[in-house]
């Protein structure tokens, strides 16, 4: 995957909770839990990246 589609994905998570009028706890936890993931992912990104020009 790449920072791009995790960016893509964590855009669309936060569109679709906006969208839902009620969602149930264990789903908004679910898509929650999905969106820290990939925001964990594109941090780690960016530090890589920042390492490598940093180097």
């Amino acid at each position: 995957m790449t920072y791009d589609e995790a960016i893509g994905k964590v855009e669309a998570i936060v569109k679709d909770l906006e969208q839902s009028e009620a969602l149930s706890m264990d789903v908004y936890k679910k898509k929650a839990q999905e969106a820290k993931e990939l925001l964990d992912f594109c941090e780690k990104q960016l530090g890589v990246m920042e390492k490598d020009l940093l180097v």
